[in-house]
């Protein structure tokens, strides 16, 4: 078998001329290889490669074959020697890349260089040295590989081979091709966007907000204040069934999904945009974050907002927070946000106290309380009862409610006709003022704290005492109308009644709150007169008497006599008690009407002033304030410390003058008067500093000014004495005839009822009665007081 032997040859260099050596890219100073080989700068003119062959029974001879390689475009050349099937010498010529460790061999002789080669070399050395650096072959390679691939997914319109409307339909691997593109692209825009996405952390003041609902004391609602009807609840005290028939309503798989709907969220985007209006497609998560972070504008950016938040409020948040704060801030119709507003709205309960069939009917309204509500047209009630049976049977289905539970709900629960109207701008406004600043000052919260509302103030204002009380009064500013239209206009009624345990019962403020800004029952603007005596008369009876200073205090008692004529001098240990103008103090009884001696007792049951001026004097005025104090007068309300003060120069307000004498019917123990008795906020109690009771007076000093308030309740009303035989009373008369009171005690409820006219356009300073008041046969302070009594028995 032959054998093949490559042998490469460096035969000496052609001599060149010094053109040609520059031409050649060849320098004699330049070094050479040591074995004789160029260097990588070299740019040689011809490379030849001989290929030597061994002799063989056809080639006698040793066959040489030479392997040209050019520098910048090579040439194999293969000679053949003549044969018998080649009669000729044959030659074939294979052109290859240049390479940079070929050497250069060929003498100059045998392939002369000529401008044109020289060029081509140097192009080729200069290829040579930069592709030893770049080495493109391999990406070249994977680029041929990917081409035909790509040649096949590139869109050709219209497509070859096809004919008509099929030339315009993508392949399938096209159609592939660009829902992988879409599929990619859309996850990897949301990626984005969900890591781009934060939770607000300013909740949507509108939807946060809560309103103030006021009580009465029987635990009805009485009134509210705050921009909107929303009160905030604790799940726990949301029954479960409610929570459920809500869930089987809107979206019975709450607990199991992410926080959005694709199928719901694709519908909605798809009516939104195609058809220009929205569908609802939102789980309980997105509904809770539309109310609470973003805006009501039904917009696909709003949408796809909404599904981030979504998502990550369902990672961060739980699932009961989620639900208690959907229950809280959902809209049910009748001005109402969340269930514990509308359950009072509908059904006139608390929340705590519906049951499921209730909470089914609610629940109908999330669906739109205008469709729903069967108060409004037939059509909404026949839609309201096939929803609320609906969702009932939805609660059967997913194991909520039992088929014998559901077996008991076969008749609707009509809602109340219509939801409880608050007496806003009229009487409970003056109750929720009352209350409000009792409030706040009994539970240490601020404006602020307030003004976000989310609280329930449980007050003692009685339902049935208000209506009578607030009936007399209107009765009697009626008939003054009726008599005397212009005296009638700038006339001023307050009144109240507090129990004995300082509970402030009811009040009477004014006509309409709106109209009159100000507490009829709480103002401090006309003196008490003769209402004042009971207070000289227990500081009498408290503390003794001083007939000569310094002296030990001489006890006095109801039959203690007193100097009663009319214009009798005031005295003091020293003598005569003088006013600055340099004259003699003097009493006057009412109408200047002398008694002669009289007991004290007698006298206050007669309402006589002169001793009583006089008592005041004796047991020191310092005495008589701080007997009128501790019995709940204010301190600010009281008048100089002058003999004056016995007669009732100080200006109690009537909620204040009810509280005193009630002092006297609990047998001598005062108590502050208070509207509140418990604060909620959002079902947390709220700590609230209740008033403490506290002695003002020994028990048997109370029980004998409770007597004789009786004694002058009975010789003034006899017939009424009859009827109620525990009432103790007494009217208040001043001398100028500015002010008109009738206080009272009636089985231990003291009301206090004051009458005085003002023309707030001309001056705060009262004017006189000019008869408004009545006479003493027909006493209108007192006419109130027995209408606001007799209807309680």
């Amino acid at each position: 078998m032959s054998r093949i032997l490559w042998a490469v040859h460096a035969p000496e260099p052609a001599m060149a001329e010094p053109g040609e050596a520059g031409r050649a890219g060849r320098r004699e100073d330049e070094p050479k290889d040591p074995a004789g080989r160029r260097t990588g700068n070299e740019s040689p003119a011809e490379e030849t490669t001989q290929l030597r062959l061994p002799p063989g029974a056809d080639r006698p001879a040793e066959e040489t074959t030479q392997l040209r390689i050019p520098p910048a475009e090579e040439t194999t050349q293969l000679r053949l020697p003549p044969r018998a099937d080649r009669p000729a010498e044959e030659t074939t010529q294979l052109r290859l890349p240049p390479r940079a460790d070929v050497p250069d061999d060929t003498p100059a002789e045998e392939s002369p260089a000529t401008e044109e080669d020289t060029q081509q070399a140097d192009r080729g050395a200069n290829s040579r040295h930069r592709g030893s650096r770049r080495r493109p072959a391999r990406s070249s390679a994977l680029a041929g590989r990917l081409a035909p691939l790509a040649r096949r997914l590139k869109p050709q319109y219209p497509r070859p081979g096809r004919t008509g409307w099929r030339r315009w339909v993508p392949s399938w691997r096209q159609w592939l091709a660009a829902w992988g593109l879409a599929v990619g692209l859309s996850t990897s825009l949301l990626a984005i966007a969900y890591a781009a996405t934060d939770i607000p952390k300013n909740l949507n003041t509108y939807a946060t907000q809560q309103d103030n609902v006021y009580f009465w004391s029987d635990g009805t609602p009485m009134a509210r204040t705050g921009w909107v009807q929303r009160q905030a609840m604790p799940l726990k005290d949301i029954p479960e069934q409610v929570r459920w028939a809500v869930l089987a309503a809107e979206n019975e798989s709450f607990y199991s999904d992410p926080g959005i709907s694709l199928k719901g969220i694709s519908r909605a985007l798809v009516r939104t945009v195609g058809q220009g209006d929205t569908q609802g497609g939102s789980t309980i998560t997105q509904q809770y974050v539309k109310n609470v972070y973003l805006t009501q504008n039904q917009t696909v950016t709003r949408k796809f907002t909404e599904a981030m938040i979504s998502l990550k409020l369902d990672n961060r948040m739980s699932k009961d927070k989620i639900l208690e704060g959907y229950l809280n801030t959902s809209w049910f119709g009748r001005g109402t946000y969340g269930l514990q507003r509308a359950a009072q709205a509908y059904y006139g309960k608390d929340v705590s106290r519906l049951n499921a069939s209730e909470g089914a009917f609610l629940a109908s309204l999330l669906k739109g309380a205008g469709l729903y509500d069967p108060t409004l047209s037939h059509k909404n009630h026949d839609r309201a009862v096939e929803r609320w049976s609906w969702i009932l049977d939805r609660m059967v289905k997913i194991g909520k409610l039992s088929p014998a539970e559901r077996a008991k709900y076969t008749k609707f629960p009509e809602p109340l006709k219509q939801g409880r109207v608050y007496d806003t701008g009229k009487q409970s406004d003056y109750l929720v003022e009352l209350a409000t600043q009792y409030a706040k000052k009994a539970a240490h919260i601020s404006d602020k704290e307030f003004d976000l509302g989310g609280y329930q103030i449980y007050t003692t204002f009685d339902r049935k005492r208000e209506t009578a009380l607030t009936d007399a009064v209107a009765k009697a500013r009626g008939k003054a109308r009726k008599d005397d239209a212009g005296t009638a206009r700038t006339a001023h009624y307050g009144a109240a009644s507090v129990a004995a345990d300082g509970r402030i019962l009811a009040v009477y403020g004014g006509p309409d709150h709106r109209t009159q800004g100000y507490n009829e029952s709480n103002a401090t603007t006309v003196p008490a007169g003769s209402a004042f005596l009971p207070f000289v008369y227990a500081a009498g009876l408290q503390h003794g008497v001083h007939k000569t200073r310094d002296s030990t205090a001489t006890p006095v008692s109801p039959e203690s006599l007193y100097d009663a004529d009319d214009g009798v001098p005031v005295s003091t240990p020293e003598g005569p008690y003088w006013d600055r103008s340099g004259k003699k103090v003097a009493a006057h009884n009412e109408g200047n009407k002398s008694y002669g001696r009289i007991s004290l007792r007698e006298a206050l049951a007669k309402s006589v002033n002169v001793p009583f001026m006089q008592l005041g004097m004796d047991t020191g005025l310092d005495k008589v304030r701080q007997t009128a104090e501790a019995t709940g007068l204010l301190a600010s309300s009281l008048g100089p410390q002058v003999p004056a003060l016995s007669l009732g120069s100080s200006t109690p307000s009537a909620i204040r003058m009810a509280n005193s004498y009630a002092t006297f019917a609990a047998g001598g123990t005062h108590t502050e008067p208070y509207s509140v008795r418990r604060v909620t906020r959002n079902g947390s109690s709220v700590t609230v500093k209740m008033p403490r009771p506290r002695r003002a007076v020994r028990p048997e000093v109370a029980g004998q000014v409770t007597e004789a308030l009786a004694d002058s309740f009975r010789d003034a009303h006899p017939a009424a004495a009859q009827s109620a035989p525990q009432a103790a009373g007494k009217d208040g008369t001043t001398l100028d005839d500015k002010a008109a009171w009738y206080v009272g005690t009636n089985r231990s409820v003291s009301t206090a009822i004051v009458l005085y006219r003002l023309d707030l356009t001309k001056s705060l300073e009262p004017l006189p009665l000019k008869g408004i008041a009545g006479t003493p046969d027909d006493d209108v302070p007192y006419g109130i007081w027995a209408g606001a009594m007799s209807p309680l028995g």
